[in-house]
């Protein structure tokens, strides 16, 4: 698989910890990323549905919560094998990254 953009990459993340109902999401998101991605309902929720639809997440229950219904997501199986790879990509791109930067000479001249 090619690799997923950060939006996606980090609802995965979310997710590979615990269940969580969008709200939830949305907060755990911006916590990984320092506050800097913050989904909006209507990103989030059409990203879920994609998601759900490419198997990597699932619909883990749902609850009634003042009148409303929560749903809670989980993240699949192939969810999390997704996750691993995207993991490891970064990492071999961050080292590349890192290899490259020690190529620079002295002074940060490029």
């Amino acid at each position: 698989m090619s690799a997923v953009q950060e939006p996606t990459f980090l609802i995965l993340t979310a997710l590979a910890a615990q269940p969580l109902h969008g709200y939830g999401i949305v907060q755990s998101v911006a916590e990984l990323s320092g506050g800097d991605v913050k989904l909006r309902p209507g990103t989030l929720y059409g990203a879920l549905d994609r998601l759900d639809q490419q198997g990597l997440i699932a619909v883990d229950r749902e609850e009634q919560v003042d009148g409303r219904l929560r749903r809670y997501y989980r993240l699949s199986d192939q969810g999390a094998a997704v996750l691993a790879e995207q993991a490891s990509l970064l990492r071999s791109r961050a080292a590349l990254a890192e290899r490259q930067l020690g190529l620079r000479p002295a002074g940060g001249a490029a």
